[in-house]
């Protein structure tokens, strides 16, 4: 029981789940979430003080602080990997450990840093994405935590769950203090 809830607390929206079949449609509502997460976190936290930016999603998760400036590295890391991909043929990408990069000093600094990260990033990443022809999206990285290849399209489908994923995070936390 307890376990269960704590999957929820992790998994709010749950896991990702690649359709079947990824059709055109999955695409332009995928990357309509991944441009409109800057300002869907702009409009949930513009309120906030120092104190409720500290509020957590869950026991020994994260705090809102520390998810705003993730998913701010995430995406850094994301349109790197977009690039590679469309650059090179079947490049291996490099995974970095997101623990360890929300225990770093900038983790418990304000957030406007890094939503103007998150702002640019998903400016770039929305005219990229969209722009990409049938024949990019079945470009594909090797992901060497997974060992597998992973194609473009699907990796929008996973970044679109990523921001919802976080973006749930938060009101989650606000939810929990009674702020949402």
């Amino acid at each position: 029981m307890i376990e269960q809830e704590l999957y929820k607390l992790k998994f709010p929206i749950g896991e990702f789940e690649k359709p079947e079949t990824i059709t055109q449609q999955h695409l332009s509502k995928w990357i309509s979430s991944i441009e409109t997460l800057p300002e869907r976190i702009v409009s949930i936290t513009k309120n906030l003080n120092d104190d409720e930016l500290n509020y957590k999603y869950r026991p020994n998760g994260w705090t809102i602080r520390q998810v705003v400036h993730h998913c701010a590295d995430s995406h850094i890391n994301s349109i790197i990997r977009f690039k590679l991909t469309l650059t090179e043929d079947n490049p291996t990408i490099k995974p970095y450990l997101e623990d360890r990069f929300a225990k770093l000093i900038d983790y418990s600094e304000p957030i406007d840093s890094s939503i103007s990260i998150l702002k640019g990033v998903h400016k770039k990443l929305g005219v990229l994405l969209r722009s990409l022809t049938e024949e990019e999206l079945k470009r594909k990285f090797t992901h060497p935590e997974h060992g597998k290849l992973f194609s473009l399209e699907e990796t929008i489908g996973t970044y679109a769950w990523h921001s919802d994923h976080h973006f749930a995070h938060i009101e989650q936390a606000l939810s929990a203090k009674g702020k949402y």
